[in-house]
């Protein structure tokens, strides 16, 4: 082939290169290459998986379009416990879990049951998000996104469960509070600051579209909340102690009903709303480079067994953690609202914390965000509501009536989130200011003193 025939294909070639951004790349990519020959089938199969509108995995592990693993890595049982186990030093705190069960057995002491058992979850929250990625390696980006997101907010829900069960309703309120207070103010604010920091001479850009439907759902979700507290507070209930109640389950329906038609919206409908946009700071070549490092190191059956097993672990450390919350709010002088709002969703959202800050720092802010605003939206709109529900199904009264300080406060923020989103770029700056919110955030939560605590400050088993 001459050189005059070469350098005619330029054109077409940026054609094709613009349409890949847009997500229409399979139909006219082997229209405009086929005839010429200038490449493979084999690379239009990499081209095609390289802008797949997701994390970019599905090329270097090998991943059909239906999300099953052709190259899965095969390892022995040893092998897989030294992946999953021993590949990270965070794993060190572990045996703090299995203490923390003796400790309670032995001494009953409360305040190291509590702080024991935090030290224990975090490696396994840390481990659980590892474990779902790898899972997502085999699902496909869109489905891998959810994932990430559902088994990330795991450990939030099982405490919650456990919370209700014991009727300790104001714990399971705050916490799930504070997981979304958490995700959007300090995940997302210290993704934004270590991106900012790495690109420091250009801002980093992301899907404003996909941004503003989470945000106008955490709205909606504010909405949800609000009205059942503010007729509280007003003393405007048409039956009271009946309607506020009755109100909260009604919204927690529709929310959920709200929930799966965003599902529906974000895995068939619109996913071109989801195609993540190129930062400034990311080149092609980098890019490319990146994507050939990443590649899936458990199988698919060694995922969903080690997702079965850590969340099983999770589950245990998080009953005696729940049963030891009072306790430890008494010996340790610290309020319930600071430690259910702050202290519990920060270690939660572990491996949430972690994989935003090093995705924003490989400028894939998109995934960033569907980690840090994604699962906000999910504990708003599915996690909150499932638990009204879980609730009336168990007999328990758990209602929508957050209180106004607490409304309040996911207002401002859910407001302030949105302001920072509504440009579709980031800077450490950004980054900063929300660090500092949270930290405001977490201030007031500790001089707050809750109306029901009041009410109910001593421990049961100090009665």
């Amino acid at each position: 082939m001459d050189n005059h025939k070469i350098n005619s294909n330029n054109s077409p070639m940026a054609r094709v290169h613009s349409l890949v951004e847009m997500g229409k790349i399979e139909e006219r990519a082997v229209l405009e290459f086929e005839d010429e020959g200038l490449v493979s089938p084999e690379s239009l199969t990499r081209k095609e998986h390289s802008f797949d509108g997701g994390t970019n995995r599905s090329r270097s592990t090998g991943v059909s379009d239906d999300g099953r693993g052709l190259n899965s890595p095969r390892n022995s049982v040893l092998d897989s416990i030294k992946i999953v186990v021993f590949s990270t030093k965070i794993n060190l705190l572990v045996p703090f879990g299995p203490l923390a069960i003796l400790v309670y057995h032995t001494t009953g002491n409360h305040g190291w049951v509590f702080l024991l058992c935090l030290l224990g979850i975090i490696p396994m929250a840390e481990r659980l998000g590892f474990v779902t990625e790898q899972l997502a390696f085999f699902t496909g980006p869109t489905v891998g996104g959810l994932l990430n997101a559902t088994f990330g907010n795991a450990t939030e829900l099982i405490i919650s469960i456990f919370a209700l069960k014991s009727g300790m309703l104001r714990v399971v309120q705050q916490s799930l509070l504070g997981s979304i207070l958490s995700n959007m103010l300090l995940v997302l604010g210290c993704a934004f600051f270590s991106g900012g920091l790495v690109y420091i001479k250009s801002e980093q850009v992301f899907n404003k579209a996909a941004a503003a439907v989470n945000s106008g759902l955490l709205l909606m979700a504010v909405m949800g909340l609000l009205f059942p507290a503010v007729l509280h507070a007003t003393r405007t209930e048409l039956h009271f102690g009946k309607s506020e109640l009755a109100l909260s389950r009604f919204s927690s329906c529709i929310m959920l009903v709200a929930y799966a038609a965003y599902l529906y919206f974000q895995l068939k409908s619109q996913k071109i709303v989801y195609i993540p946009v190129e930062g400034e700071g990311q080149t092609a070549g980098r890019a490319e480079e990146d994507d050939d490092d990443e590649a899936a190191e458990i199988s698919q059956w060694e995922s969903i067994i080690w997702l079965s097993l850590i969340t099983a672990w999770i589950s245990v450390l998080s009953e005696y953690l729940v049963d030891a919350i009072e306790g430890a709010s008494v010996s340790l002088k610290i309020p319930i609202a600071f430690i259910s709002v702050i202290l519990l969703p920060i270690v939660g959202n572990a491996a949430e914390h972690a994989s935003a800050i090093v995705f924003a720092m490989k400028d894939k802010l998109d995934i960033s965000l569907g980690v840090a605003i994604g699962s906000s939206t999910q504990i708003a709109m599915f996690g909150i509501p499932f638990c009204v529900v879980a609730g009336w199904i168990m007999g328990r009264p758990m209602d929508l009536n957050f209180q106004l300080f607490e409304t309040a406060t996911l207002l401002i923020t859910v407001l302030v989130v949105a302001f920072m989103l509504q440009e579709g770029t980031s800077n450490y700056f950004k980054g900063l200011m929300l660090i500092l919110c949270y930290l405001i955030v977490a201030a007031s939560f500790y001089v707050h003193m809750d109306p029901r605590e009041v009410e109910d400050k001593v421990p049961k088993h100090h009665r």
